[in-house]
């Protein structure tokens, strides 16, 4: 059977999802507590590989498994053995073809700014904190346009990516605010190493007015990571949706980020 799940998860303790031999993951937690339900050694393949610090509400994992459990029991077991900021939100019995990354079609990231003088804390490490004056969503929403539709995204790809190409198609940017956060919100059929944060790191550029709204389009064209801004830090970034044809069923994603900002 091919079983998918609807994976929710508070990534500031973990580095990353992918499992990793030193380092504690979200991949072996999840892995690890599927396997005591199945009783047997069970391995998942994700839809988006979040970086270390890197929230998520709308991840995506399947796995194959002989072992036959009702879908609730999928979802309660896997719970009991998850620690409390890992949750299974939806199981799905799904076709044989499904695969969580190569069926997906697009991918939604949300990254939230506190743009406060004063510092988070009940939100400490799921927003990130930038203050060094108000910032101008408006000139930021109108920077990132061009990063709409099909581009050679080597201005913020991560110098350790290794993917095959830079080529990525962003089918959508929009940065808004909500009170003191400013949420920059980018839906893309697949993304680069680090290349919501350094996207998020040059549109600040923008925002603090340190650079005009042009300047965020030379520096696409320029192909050259080191014009960009600096990478923008993880805990603000969240992975909120992930899109499949419908012939698969997959439940649509609600939940978009930190409770305040739905």
């Amino acid at each position: 059977m091919n079983i998918a799940l609807g994976i929710e998860y508070n990534g500031q303790a973990y580095k990353g999802f992918q499992r990793q031999k030193t380092f504690d993951s979200v991949q072996e937690r999840i892995e690890k507590a599927l396997s005591r339900v199945a009783g047997t050694e069970i391995e998942t393949f994700c839809a988006g590989r979040t970086d270390a610090g890197v929230h998520a509400t709308g991840q995506v994992v399947n796995f194959i498994t002989d072992a036959v459990r009702p879908e609730h029991a999928w979802m309660l077991g896997t719970n009991v053995f998850l620690p409390e900021d890992i949750s299974v939100k939806w199981v799905k019995q799904t076709t044989d073809d499904f695969h969580a990354r190569f069926s997906a079609t697009a991918r939604r990231y949300r990254y939230v700014i506190l743009n406060n003088r004063s510092r988070p804390g009940i939100l400490s490490g799921k927003v990130s904190h930038y203050y060094h004056g108000i910032l101008n969503e408006k000139a930021m929403h109108e920077a990132a346009q061009c990063l709409v539709g099909e581009h050679d995204f080597t201005s913020f790809r991560a110098a350790g990516c290794e993917s095959r190409t830079p080529w990525r198609n962003v089918h959508r940017v929009e940065v808004s605010r909500i009170g003191d956060y400013v949420i920059v919100d980018i839906t893309a059929n697949a993304f680069l190493l680090h290349m919501v944060r350094n996207i998020v790191g040059s549109l600040l550029e923008v925002g603090y007015e340190r650079q005009p709204v042009e300047w965020m389009a030379e520096v696409f064209a320029g192909l050259d990571r080191t014009k960009a801004g600096p990478t923008a830090q993880p805990d603000g970034l969240y992975l909120v949706d992930v899109t499949y044809p419908e012939e698969f069923g997959m439940p649509k994603n609600t939940n978009l980020g930190p409770f305040l900002l739905l």
